[in-house]
């Protein structure tokens, strides 16, 4: 009989470390297409936006200025603000978030 009870706890175990890790990886599973993969989604997307700027696009920055892109390198713009010709800024590309495309109209 008391071999019966042990075999009876260490299958109580066994079960219960397969429903834990079943548990676990339902838990990895919702964090990745939850949280995971639509950030890589929306990098990927912005990261797509940035690269088919254009010199005379017209642009939105994060901190909610409009522009027009004057020049382009790797990873900064020069943007000219408002209408007086004068307001030159270079900024990272990072802080464009939205582009409107010069010859889309």
């Amino acid at each position: 009989m008391g071999n019966d009870a042990a075999a009876a706890t260490q299958g109580g175990l066994l079960n219960g470390g397969i429903v834990m890790v079943v548990y676990v990886v339902v838990i990895v599973a919702f964090i990745y297409f939850l949280l995971i993969r639509p950030q890589k989604k929306e990098q990927k997307k912005m990261q797509a936006m940035h690269s088919s700027m254009e010199v005379g696009d017209c642009i939105l920055t994060s901190s909610g200025f409009y522009g027009i892109v004057i020049d382009i390198t790797d990873d900064t713009v020069i943007v000219e603000f408002g209408n007086n010709k004068n307001c030159r800024i270079p900024m990272q590309k990072s802080a464009i978030v939205q582009i409107e495309k010069a010859n889309a109209e």
